[in-house]
C-alpha cells in the first residue's frame, strides 16, 4: 500500500472518487447501467423530458458523451427519444418505466456502497460541494437552455 500520508489532497480526492465509481459500476453491471447512466436517469426522473444537450449541460458533460450514454440506455429500454416538436433537429429524452425500476435499484446500491460514519457525514458532503462549486464555477454556465429555448437556472443536485 502506498504511503497515503505523503499524498497531496488532490490525489487523495481523485483516487477516492475513482475507487467509489469503480465499486459502484461493479455493482451496477448486473442492472445493465453505468454510473453515468444512473446520473442521467436521475436527472430525467427529477426534471422530466429534455433534450440531449440540456441533459448534458445539467450533468456537466459534453453532448457527444451524453449521446453515448443515452444510446446504451435506449438499447436497454431505460430511456426513449422522440423528435422535439419545438426543434425538429433535436430529440426529447424521457425515462421509461424500465428506467425508473433500474434507478430505484441503483439507489439501493448507492445507499450501501460507502459505509462508515465519516464517509457519509454532512461535513464531508459540505466540503465536497465546496470543492465542486469553487473549481466548477469557471467551467460551467449558470443557466441551462430548456426545451422551449429559454434559459433556466441550473438545478441543485443533492
Amino acid at each position: 500500500m502506498p504511503d497515503l500520508e505523503q499524498w497531496p489532497t488532490g490525489r487523495l480526492l481523485t483516487t477516492a472518487a475513482r475507487l467509489v465509481e469503480h465499486a459502484w459500476n461493479e455493482r451496477l453491471v448486473n442492472l445493465g447501467v453505468t454510473h453515468a447512466g444512473v446520473i442521467a436517469l436521475g436527472v430525467l426522473e427529477g426534471q422530466g423530458p429534455m433534450t440531449q444537450a440540456s441533459l448534458a449541460q445539467i450533468v456537466r458533460v459534453q453532448a457527444q458523451t451524453m449521446g453515448k450514454t443515452l444510446s446504451r440506455l435506449e438499447t436497454r429500454g431505460h430511456v426513449s427519444r422522440t423528435r422535439n416538436d419545438l426543434d425538429r433537429r433535436s430529440h426529447m429524452v424521457s425515462i421509461t418505466d424500465a428506467g425508473l425500476g433500474v434507478l430505484a435499484q441503483s439507489k439501493d446500491i448507492e445507499r450501501t456502497l460507502v459505509t462508515g460514519e465519516g464517509l457519509i457525514s454532512d461535513e464531508l458532503r459540505d466540503h465536497l460541494q465546496s470543492v465542486i462549486r469553487e473549481l466548477g464555477a469557471p467551467r460551467w454556465a449558470t443557466t441551462v437552455p430548456t426545451a422551449s429555448g429559454t434559459d433556466g437556472p441550473l438545478p441543485s443536485n443533492n
